[in-house]
Parts: structure tokens; C-alpha cells; sequence
């Protein structure tokens, strides 16, 4: 019965905004993480008609012992939707199966009043958003090579024997080499990893393109001396991108606050082979930027949490049909806003940073061009000599870039890289860099 509260938790965070599917689902035991993040994801596929059911038998009202809605939905998805409950004869399974007959009857009742000739027909389907691009294909599933582990040339190799050949990745048993990333692969969007062998040794890392952007744009220095802060880092693939383009040299300091997020970020860094980093369970904003532990980093990578507007990750659409209205919206990416804005200006306090690297995985301009507006002229800013970088130093061959409208001059805009989920073939995304100049 345990994996059921676990999942119901799950589904009480996703309704409390604390974060997104994916995230959330990584903070699993390991033990019970597959089972029961498939549990998770199959009944919020199903969570609307399950609501109409549960509501219509009267169960919650009937049954105290079912605490709460989210206890409710994931005991009755495995009863009728799958092949029942699995747990033992104790009170909370009887409390649900003693209305096995009336649940069933509406689960039927709302087939037939929203005209669903199966059960799979309720479902939620995905994020239309991964689906249109180059005329309806769908997003190819990006693998970067951990080159800590292996070369390019070796994984491609690998690949080719096992019957893959370069070409279309859209095509079954191609894939490609990405054209803006290095040791970037693309394969066909089905395509699954998580038996590869590759994958669990950790020579491959699952990351979309978009999230590759910040770190290959950071280009942290790759010598013995060096020294990059990852200010938000878990779950690990930025930071592990980070550590792979420092070739293992230097070191690099990645804080995370949460302690369950630390733990993933310490397993991710590990199957990685990241052995410059110094994985730190603080939260970044409390550093002293004066301590000589941390004033002698030069590049700083900021990746704050923001609204995940733009992530298509097959997932997040699970819980798109319960948005806010506008007014919730608008003053939650306000608090997002100056909470990120809070870490630039931080960031800008190290005394010794010349490149600061900000992204975020939205698509709003709230988070984006209008925080980096706001750093740009902030007294760290001013003080501190940091300027916004031009195009040449924000991955200059992407052709998508900043709103113009929104900063000062089209040249600002021009410095900026976004990413448009069911255009670009990735998630949405927001890059900017800043620059210090000394005197």
C-alpha cells in the first residue's frame, strides 16, 4: 500500500504547483520509483473522468478512511483501469472496493455521456507542442555523449553496430549529429535509453538541446586552475555538461538546497565520472561571495526555478488541463521573476565572475527578457561593470533570439537565445549572458 501513498503525494504536489511531473517524479525512492511513477503518470492521464466518478459514487463522503482525493484517484485508476488494487486486504483497499459496483457503473455513465467508445479514448493525449515540427514530426530524442567517458567518434561507432546508420533521425534506426551542439546525437523520437547499457554506465546523457545551450554558452575554462559555480544544480545534466567541457580540470562547485534533489544530483554526478565537482546541499543565495572558498570563481551558471512553461517533455501536459486563470498566472511569474532576478544580482557580487550565464526553461518574457532587463540595470550591474553580451558570444549560429520589443535595442535582443516548443525542435528556452568589463 506504500507505493500508493507515495504516488498520491506525488499527485498532491503536482496540485500545489511544487513542481512539475518530471521533477517531482525524480524525488521517488529508487526502490519503487518505476512502479510507481507509472502509476502516477497513468492516473493523471485518466485524472479528469476519475474525478467525475469518485464524485458521483460519493466515495470521499462515504469512506473517512480514504484521506484524501489523491489516496482516492490512484486506489480507483487500478481498480478500473487496470487489473485491480495491489495491496493487501487492509481497510483502505476494502473502503474502496466496497463500491467496486457503483464506481464501475459511473466510470461507464461518463464513457457514454462524452462519447468515448473505450476507456483509452478519456485519456489525456500529449503536448501538442511536440508535434509540429517539420510538418508534424515529433521532437527527436536528443543524446548528448558524457566525452569524460568516451569520444564522439566512439559512440557513434557503437551505434552503427548495433544497426543504426546516420541519416533522417526522424526514421526508424537513424540518427544524426546535431549541427549547433558538439556531442550532441539525435534519434528517433520513440527511441528509449533506459535499457541501454550506454545509459546506465552514464556514457550517455538523456538532455534536450535547449538545456545544452547554457552550458556550451557558459564555455567554462578547461584548466587546472579554474573554478565555475553551477548555482542551481540537480538534477545533474547541466552540470555534468559543465564538468565534461572542463575535461575533468578545475573545480566546479554545484549547490542545491533540497535534500532529496542533492541526492540525485550526487547519483547523477557519480554515474557521470565528474570528478571536479564539489556538490554542495546549500542554498546559492546564502553564500558570502567574499569567502575565499567561492570569490575566485569566474563563470557562473544561473538556471533558477522558473514556471516550465516551455517544456514538452511528454509529461507536463498531464496537468495543463488545471491552469490558473490569468491573475494566478501573472502573480506567479511575478514571484518567479524577482526571486530569479535575486540571483543575478547575487551572482554580480562575486568579486572575481566575468561571465554569467542566466536561462530558464520558459516561455514568458516575464522570466526572461524583462529579469535580465532589470540585472542589466541594477546597482550590481552598474557597480560591478556587467554588461549584456552581444550575439558573437551567445551561440551565434542559433537563429531564433531575444523580443526586441521588450529591451532597449534590437542589438540587446540579438545577444539573447530562445527556443519556440513545435518550432525549433525542442523545449522552450531563454539563454543570456552577462559580461564584466574591467577597468
Amino acid at each position: 500500500m506504500n507505493f500508493y501513498f507515495e504516488a498520491a503525494k506525488i499527485i498532491d504536489r503536482l496540485d500545489a504547483k511544487q513542481g512539475s511531473v518530471k521533477s517531482l517524479l525524480s524525488t521517488l525512492p529508487d526502490k519503487d520509483r518505476k512502479r510507481t511513477a507509472a502509476l502516477v503518470i497513468e492516473t493523471l492521464k485518466y485524472k479528469a473522468a476519475l474525478v467525475d466518478v469518485i464524485f458521483a459514487a460519493k466515495l470521499l463522503t462515504l469512506e473517512r478512511k480514504l484521506t484524501s482525493q489523491s489516496l482516492a484517484l490512484v486506489l480507483v485508476h487500478d481498480l478500473l483501469l487496470s487489473s485491480g488494487i495491489q495491496a493487501g486486504d487492509g481497510p483502505i483497499k476494502q473502503a474502496v472496493l466496497r463500491h467496486k459496483t457503483r464506481l464501475r457503473s459511473e466510470f461507464e455513465r461518463i464513457k457514454i455521456k462524452r462519447g468515448a467508445r473505450s476507456n483509452a479514448e478519456l485519456a489525456q493525449t500529449g503536448d501538442s507542442r511536440a508535434c509540429t515540427w517539420s510538418r508534424q514530426a515529433l521532437i527527436p530524442r536528443y543524446v548528448r555523449v558524457n566525452t569524460l567517458k568516451w569520444s564522439l567518434d566512439e559512440a557513434v561507432k557503437a551505434y552503427q553496430a548495433k544497426g543504426y546508420q546516420i541519416g533522417d533521425p526522424l526514421v526508424p534506426l537513424h540518427f544524426a549529429k546535431d549541427e549547433h551542439i558538439p556531442n550532441l546525437l539525435l534519434f528517433p523520437p520513440q527511441m528509449q535509453f533506459h535499457d541501454d547499457p550506454a545509459y546506465a554506465s552514464g556514457q550517455i546523457i538523456l538532455q534536450d538541446k535547449a538545456s545544452c545551450f547554457p552550458a556550451t554558452i557558459l564555455a567554462p575554462p578547461a584548466s587546472e586552475d579554474s573554478m565555475v559555480i553551477d548555482a542551481t544544480a540537480a538534477p545533474g545534466n547541466k552540470t555534468s555538461h559543465l564538468s565534461a567541457l572542463m575535461r575533468n580540470r578545475g573545480k566546479l562547485l554545484a549547490f542545491e538546497r533540497d535534500k532529496r534533489r542533492f541526492s540525485t544530483l550526487q547519483s547523477m554526478l557519480a554515474r557521470a565520472a565528474c570528478r571536479n565537482v564539489d556538490a554542495v546541499n546549500a542554498d546559492f543565495l546564502t553564500t558570502d561571495p567574499s569567502n575565499p572558498e567561492y570569490a575566485r570563481a569566474t563563470h557562473i551558471l544561473l538556471d533558477p526555478s522558473c514556471s516550465g512553461s516551455g517544456i514538452v517533455n511528454r509529461l507536463d501536459y498531464l496537468v495543463e488541463s488545471e491552469q490558473e486563470n490569468d491573475d494566478q498566472l501573472e502573480e506567479r511569474l511575478n514571484k518567479l521573476a524577482s526571486f530569479q532576478l535575486m540571483m543575478i544580482r547575487h551572482a554580480m557580487k562575486y568579486p572575481g565572475v566575468e561571465k554569467i550565464v542566466y536561462s530558464t526553461c520558459s516561455v514568458h518574457a516575464t522570466e526572461n527578457e524583462h529579469v535580465v532587463r532589470a540585472a542589466a540595470a541594477s546597482e550590481e550591474a552598474v557597480l560591478g561593470g556587467f554588461t549584456l553580451a552581444t550575439r558573437e558570444h551567445v551561440l551565434p549560429s542559433w537563429h531564433r533570439r531575444g523580443l526586441p520589443e521588450i529591451l532597449s535595442n534590437e542589438a540587446e535582443a540579438d545577444g539573447m537565445v530562445r527556443c519556440s516548443p513545435g518550432e525549433d525542435a525542442t523545449n522552450g528556452f531563454f539563454v543570456s549572458c552577462f559580461l564584466r568589463s574591467r577597468p
